[in-house]
């Protein structure tokens, strides 16, 4: 049969970030012995408590549908952290979705139309690029890499890329792949840039609660951005949540209220027992939170002073568990090689938009983490 499908999803290429972990995963299936740095995936267990809160929904029957939207119980909760971080919503103006990366697709869905001009600051999530495509979106990309990922320095680009053509800007502080948190002059040349040009943004805020020795900015909360800005969170960073798939977004009445179409005749709603692990994870989870990040900013030192011993300088990321190596201009055939020769998996920069590039992920034990290092070096790719 001659299928005659839809155009949309030949705009996009399958996610570089699981296209290299399927290909650690067939390797390990052969018994090579990988170290994969290249999913963005804790390796922490979830919180006993959250895992006894789940349980226990499940016990109490909560196995059924729940309000589109979200459950009470757990928009109140999220509510109460919104305005912890200087954001002041209510529960009509939040949904909960299975995962962060459906809230981002419902926002995109909603808000870009064809032709519309999404600006990405580089590098960027390679799914931004697709969703925006997918929507029918053009794309403007501003580089941050010259200013070692900051982007206070590249401020000048991004004026010169957002414009009155603008629909839709994308902030992700703690970004991924970098691990930048952006300052908050950086943020408030974003907010004057905004208004200038009445511009949407997303910020993206998954790593949020990941930093290392800098206070993250919600951008939402700064002056002139409350109505024109949408924040996206979830569960599977800073709670060790990835199977678990619970998100949210928080934004104008407007856009919710139009997202929420989307979400009720495609997803119906979010898992009704994770949601009840939600409100625990939200509540009661700062210890183990901060036991996690700590891990992480040990991970991160250790890498930092092992990538000097090699003489390779790498920009110091002030939050999530991401670090960007400088590598071959052809990135993809090193990422390749390396996993081949060294078995070491990790991710081009080339699918960021930096080429030149390798991100790994040091959401993983210290001894693999030598491991790949010692690799690397014994295969001369660093």
């Amino acid at each position: 049969m001659n299928l005659d499908l839809a155009a949309r999803t030949s705009r996009v290429e399958p996610s570089a970030t699981v296209a290299i972990s399927n290909l650690a995963s067939e390797l390990e299936a052969e018994g090579v012995d990988v170290v994969d740095l290249s999913v963005g995936e804790p390796d922490f267990p979830t919180p006993e408590n959250v895992v006894e809160a789940g349980k226990a929904a499940i016990d109490a029957g909560h196995t059924g549908y729940t309000p589109s939207t979200g459950i009470p119980a757990l928009k109140e909760a999220i509510v109460e952290k919104l305005d912890a971080d200087g954001l002041d919503h209510t529960t009509d103006e939040i949904i909960v979705t299975p995962g962060g990366k459906q809230a981002l697709y419902e926002v995109f869905q909603t808000a870009v139309d064809d032709g519309d001009e999404v600006v990405l600051l580089d590098p960027a999530w390679v799914s931004y690029e697709a969703m925006a495509k997918l929507a029918g979106g053009s794309l403007a990309r501003v580089d941050t890499a010259q200013y070692d990922f900051a982007l206070e320095p590249a401020l000048d680009e991004l004026a010169e890329a957002v414009s009155d053509d603008t629909q839709l800007l994308v902030v992700n502080s703690p970004a991924n792949p970098t691990g930048a948190v952006y300052s908050e002059a950086a943020l408030e040349g974003v907010r004057d840039l905004a208004v200038e040009h009445d511009v949407l943004v997303i910020s993206d805020e998954i790593y949020k609660e990941i930093t290392y020795g800098v206070e993250p900015i919600s951008l939402g909360a700064l002056d002139g951005m409350g109505d024109r800005t949408v924040t996206l969170n979830g569960f599977s960073k800073a709670y060790s949540m990835t199977g678990w798939r619970l998100g949210y977004f928080a934004g104008p009445q407007e856009l919710v209220s139009e997202a929420g179409k989307l979400h009720s005749h495609s997803v119906t709603c979010a898992t009704n027992f994770v949601q009840h692990a939600g409100v625990e994870a939200l509540r009661n989870t700062d210890e183990a939170v901060a036991e996690m990040r700590d891990a992480f900013a040990e991970r991160r030192e250790m890498l930092l002073d092992l990538f000097d011993d090699h003489g390779l300088d790498v920009p110091a990321p002030d939050g999530a568990f991401y670090m960007m190596l400088p590598v071959d201009e052809d990135d993809q055939s090193w990422c390749e090689a390396v996993i081949e020769e060294a078995h070491v998996a990790t991710v081009p920069g080339s699918a960021f938009g930096t080429p030149g590039y390798a991100r790994i992920s040091y959401a993983a034990a210290e001894d693999r983490l030598r491991e790949a290092v010692s690799r690397l070096a014994e295969n001369e790719f660093i």
